[in-house]
Formats: structure tokens, sequence, C-alpha cells
């Protein structure tokens, strides 16, 4: 069976993975988590025809505080304008039955609504951030016909909506977001889009039931027309926050990682991931020590390659290791998780899309 589109969460009971298996005519949504025996059997969340599928915009497992788990993932509504719908499920006995889906988003447009990042605020419930083009519809005065923006939703304990908000009014149209908990609060990144058309990766934090002001990492100034299709990563522990992502300003590929001791307020310089070439596609993860694991993807020796290295808040970084090397075909877009002291790294890998397969690799921390 044909399987793509990972994707990891981390909750009390470990790391929990979810991909996609697609079938001729319709596509279902399973998950594993990983216990100290290995992982467990996989179960199925959903499965249906007409779903929208992509390997930069992937489905959702994640297990809230309170054991349940909560999914989403995407309805196709206008192939032709790729538009389409977030759907949201729940379950409240270990992934054996779930509720009916709902939707986030109550604009009715034929648009994308995706790219979506969920987290567990302190107080509880459930929220989450996705880009919505619904301005791209309902917009009837910019001759361009509307821009992307960033929005948010709010769930209560019993996981009834409570709130929809525009986050940012214009960004980068399919790039990935990013979200994360600190103990001041939610984080989330992604990459902002300005009149001129500079495309840098910000942040915005959720406060006292409010969305700062957007707050660019560092200010590349990278001026690209269209979307990278390359979102940040980030990892958050207590107040201490790190990012990573992506730019190829001046034609050449570049992957970084900052840090932030105050929540995201305020930022390191960037500290370089690649050893040559950067595809991108980036991951991060805190670590005990107040270091992180970074993960990008590398071109070399005429491949894609999957790499990870440690990075320091001083800007040290440890030598480059290589988790795939791409013999088995072209690399999708990997992810990393840590759980205790194991990192888990997944990635999709196959010579062309009938022979897609996620792999994954398990290392300890030191």
């Amino acid at each position: 069976m044909r399987s793509s589109e990972p994707q990891m969460t981390v909750s009390s009971r470990g790391v929990l993975l979810s991909w996609v298996e697609p079938a001729d005519k319709t596509a279902s949504l399973k998950f594993s988590e990983r216990t100290p025996s290995g992982w467990s059997e996989a179960k199925q969340v959903a499965s249906g025809a007409s779903w929208f599928l992509s390997y930069a915009d992937m489905p959702t497992v994640m297990r809230m505080r309170d054991g349940t788990l909560v999914s989403n993932w995407y309805l196709s509504t206008n192939p032709i304008a790729e538009g389409y719908d977030i759907l949201l499920a729940s379950s409240k006995d270990e992934g054996k039955t779930w509720s009916k889906p709902q939707k986030p988003h109550r604009d009715k447009t034929k648009t994308q609504h995706g790219f979506v990042s969920m987290f567990e605020p302190p107080s509880g419930g459930l929220g989450l951030v996705w880009l919505d083009a619904r301005d791209q519809e309902n917009n009837t005065t910019d001759p361009e016909g509307g821009s992307i923006g960033l929005y948010a939703a709010a769930f209560d304990a019993s996981l009834k909506q409570t709130a929809e908000t525009m986050v940012n009014a214009r960004v980068c149209e399919c790039c990935s977001t990013a979200a994360a908990v600190t103990d001041e609060g939610v984080i989330t990144a992604f990459r902002d889009r300005s009149e001129k058309e500079i495309r840098d990766i910000a942040v915005t934090r959720l406060e006292n039931g409010k969305w700062s002001d957007p707050k660019t990492v560092h200010d590349d100034n990278w001026e690209v027309d269209s979307c990278p299709v390359n979102g940040p990563a980030i990892s958050a522990r207590g107040r201490q926050v790190a990012v990573a992502w992506f730019n190829a300003k001046d034609n050449k590929g570049r992957s970084f990682a900052a840090f932030s001791s105050d929540a995201g307020r305020t930022w390191s310089q960037p500290i370089a991931l690649e050893d040559k070439v950067s595809r991108g596609y980036v991951g991060i993860d805190l670590l005990d020590d107040g270091s992180a694991v970074a993960s990008w993807v590398e071109f070399d020796g005429g491949r894609s390659q999957f790499k990870v290295r440690r990075v320091e808040p001083s800007g040290a970084r440890s030598a480059s290791m290589t988790i795939a090397n791409g013999e088995g075909g072209v690399i999708g877009y990997p992810r990393v998780a840590r759980s205790g002291g194991e990192l888990v790294f997944v990635w999709t890998e196959g010579k062309d899309e009938e022979a897609q397969h996620v792999k994954g690799a398990v290392a300890r921390v030191p």
C-alpha cells in the first residue's frame, strides 16, 4: 500500500505518527503511536473520496492532555481553483470511533482552507491556525483577486467552537504554518507577504485571548513573486523558542535556525544549517540543555538528502548527519519529533508517485 504525507505530534504519552494511504479514487488517514515496545497497531481516522492531497499540506492527528484524539484532513471543493475545506473530528475511545467532522471556517467559500497547525492552549480546549483564501472569492475591488490570510479558531473543552479570528490579512499562499506552546501562551510561525513581495518568516503570539502584531524572526528581505511552498518549523520549552526556515535569496538555497529566550519577542541571529545547497523542508526540536536538533533537505551528489545537526543559541553547530541519502528516490517533506530521550525522524521516499512510502528512523539523544 502506498503511503505519504507523514506528520508527527507529541503528547505526554509519546510521539504520534499519522499518514495518508491514497488509493485509486479514495484516501485514508491512519495513525500509530510510539510505545516502549515499538509502534502500536495502525488505526484509521477517516476514509473517503474527493480528498485534497498535497505533500506540503498534510493532515494531523494529535492527543490532548485528557487523552482525547483530534484530527484534521481536507475535502476538495473546487479542484480547478484548488479549493478545499478543513474537516475536524475527535475520538474519546483511542481512535475506535470518531465524531462527525466539523469545519472551523464559516465563510462557505470554495477556496483554499489548509496548512493547519493544531495546539492545546494552556487554558485548555483546542486551537488551530490555517491559511484561508476566502478574500479571493469575497473581494470585489482588488484587481489581483484578494489575498491569502492567516486565520485561527478556538474550541472549548467539549470541542465546541467558540471563536474564529483573522490573525494576519496577507501571508504567503502555500507555505505551511507551525505552532507551539510556551509558558506565556501560544506562538505560531508563518511566511509573511508584504506589498513588495518580501516573504520572510514571522511569528505572532496568543496572549490573554488576543494575537499580537506579527514580528519578523529575521529580516532576510527575500523578494519572490510566487510561493516557495516551504514553511517554517517551531519548537518551544518554557520561555525558550526555536524556529527553523528556508530562503533562496540571490537564487541560493539556505536554511537557518534562530532562538528566543523570551517566548518569541526577540530573536538571536540566524544560524546556517546546510553544508552545501539547501532545499529547505525544515524541522526543529528543542533539547533539555537548550540546544536544538534541526533538520533540512540538502541537494548533494545529484540527490536530495535528509540531514540533521544540533545547534546552540550561541551559534555553535555539531557536524551534520545524513538520515536518508535519497537512494530510494525523491525525499518528501520530512519531520522530526522528540519524546524523552528519543528522536524520531520520518520522511516519504519513492522514485515516482506510485512507489511512495513513509519511512522512519529513531535515534537516542546523547
